[in-house]
This record gives C-alpha cells, sequence and structure tokens, in this order.
C-alpha cells in the first residue's frame, strides 16, 4: 500500500497564504505524475492542480488559476501546493493524489486530507 501524506493545511484569513506539502515513497514519487484535489462540505472532489513527473508541465483548475502553484521536489519525494490570494471558498479539505502518467485520467494512489480553512 502507497501512502501519501499532506501537511501544512490549517486556519487562515482572506488574502493570505499557505503552503501545503505531500511526501510520497520513494520507489513511485520520482517517476509518477502528481496531483492536488480539493473537498468542501457539501460538494463534489475538484481537481486543483497537477504537475508531471519531473515539474516541466503542469495544469491548473481556472477556479484558483493565478493564486495557486505547484511544484516538486524529487530529492525529498516531495509536491507541494503554494496557496496565495486565498479566498473564504477555498476552505476545503485538499488531497494529494499519485498516477503513472499526467495524461491518464485516474489516479492510483489517495492522501488522507489537509484541511484548510480560510476565515473572512
Amino acid at each position: 500500500q502507497v501512502q501519501l501524506v499532506e501537511s501544512g493545511g490549517g486556519l487562515v484569513q482572506a488574502g493570505g497564504s499557505l503552503r501545503l506539502s505531500c511526501a510520497a515513497p520513494g520507489r513511485i514519487f520520482s517517476t509518477y505524475a502528481m496531483g492536488w484535489f480539493r473537498q468542501a462540505p457539501g460538494k463534489e472532489r475538484e481537481f486543483v492542480a497537477s504537475i508531471n513527473w519531473n515539474g516541466g508541465t503542469t495544469f491548473y483548475s481556472d477556479s484558483i488559476q493565478g493564486r495557486f502553484t505547484i511544484s516538486r521536489d524529487n530529492a525529498k519525494n516531495t509536491v507541494f501546493l503554494q496557496m496565495n490570494s486565498l479566498k473564504p471558498e477555498d476552505t476545503a479539505v485538499y488531497y494529494c493524489a499519485a498516477k503513472r502518467q499526467l495524461t491518464i485520467p485516474r489516479y492510483d494512489y489517495w492522501g488522507q486530507g489537509t484541511q484548510v480553512t480560510v476565515s473572512s
């Protein structure tokens, strides 16, 4: 079983910033694409951002474009989500996920999630 572990969530005021981290086992991290998703109360889980194995290609949802940045450090087996200019509507549980290739729709592994709460 592959375990992804998110961290960095918390409570922040609107306009503030947070950086989420997701650590993955080294045996998969360096070759897998990684993604961030979020799920707000009463809503379906939605895509936030994704990055290919070497960081050369990234995708973002329209709702966070220009405010969030996904990056990865393969030497540390960690993917990051830098979140700036946070809004109350960004409040959600944020999950990281891993898949073999960026172009494959389905993610193979998921973390347990980290709560992000943005107060107005």
